[in-house]
């Protein structure tokens, strides 16, 4: 993750006709290759921020810059050359009848000759792991492949910046895993700049270097995730809850006294603090006598 700001978001607030107030007290960075996650229970305005980071919607008041412009003075496709939004139902964004059709349309549309959008969607779905399925009929993919070809249809375009609402709902535990597994190998290796809305508390230790909660519309906390989940109190006030691995560890030592020096937020990082633990009871040559891992 570099230090350039990629999309600065200061919404002082935004409502809908109705005068439902959706967001407000919205200040965050998102900076170049970071892997970023925008936690929230349901309802509390994920859906509408992104949308707002997406230029889709500019009857805010505040501001959003990309790349250090006025989201609200450029283009449509001056902003959809750098960012797009994946959305969380992929049947609204996946119209044509073939893959290779769908994720064509956006470079073609760009103005792009044949051959350079035939490079574009074969790299795009080399990149989400769909290179075989160009021919395949949209309506015969399963959700979780239907997801990653609305991300190859923005990769195509040159997209340095993706948006996505809840990429994990609707999946099987090991289509979770495998989605997240992507989202990070497209940040790391292709250093795509990833942003995600999602309610998954368990998926988020394990990938994001910075991570914001959003509640009723406002955020109210952000940082590293080992920073952000703090207390099950805390996590309750936000309609949320810690990592289950962190509220175990987190009763053991507040309502066991098992002396713990950290909460850890995964399991790899459970197992380092149980074995230090045990080594603390059982002497100081226990870590060493097991490995020290």
């Amino acid at each position: 993750m570099e230090d350039i700001i990629r999309l600065a978001v200061r919404i002082d607030s935004f409502q809908y006709p109705d005068r439902t107030r959706a967001v407000s007290n919205i200040n965050l960075d998102i900076r170049k290759e970071e892997f970023a996650g925008i936690l929230g229970s349901n309802g509390s305005g994920k859906t509408t921020l992104l949308k707002i980071m997406d230029g889709l919607m500019k009857d805010f008041k505040g501001s959003v810059h990309l790349d250090g412009a006025d989201i609200r003075k450029l283009s449509p496709k001056e902003i959809y050359r750098k960012v797009g939004l994946v959305f969380q139902n992929p049947d609204e964004q996946l119209f044509a009848p073939s893959v290779f059709e769908d994720v064509s349309f956006g470079p073609l549309n760009m103005g792009f000759e044949e051959e350079e959008v035939a490079r574009r969607v074969r790299g795009a779905l080399r990149d989400v792991e769909m290179e075989d399925y160009g021919g395949k009929s949209i309506h015969n993919l399963s959700f979780g492949q239907k997801k990653r070809i609305c991300i190859a249809g923005l990769l195509a375009m040159g997209h340095e910046i993706l948006l996505l609402d809840e990429p994990t709902a609707g999946l099987d535990p090991m289509g979770e895993y495998r989605m997240m597994d992507l989202l990070k190998r497209l940040n790391r290796e292709k250093g795509v700049t990833v942003v995600m809305a999602t309610h998954n508390v368990d998926l988020v230790p394990l990938f994001l270097d910075t991570l914001y909660i959003l509640s009723k519309g406002s955020i109210v906390r952000g940082g590293p995730p080992e920073q952000v989940f703090t207390a099950p109190e805390e996590m309750s006030k936000v309609k949320l809850r810690l990592p289950q691995i962190a509220e175990l560890i987190y009763k053991l030592k507040h309502e066991d006294n098992i002396p713990f020096a950290k909460i850890p937020l995964t399991i790899g990082e459970a197992r380092r603090e149980i074995l230090r633990t045990v080594g603390l009871l059982e002497g100081p040559s226990a870590p060493e006598r097991r490995g020290g891992k």
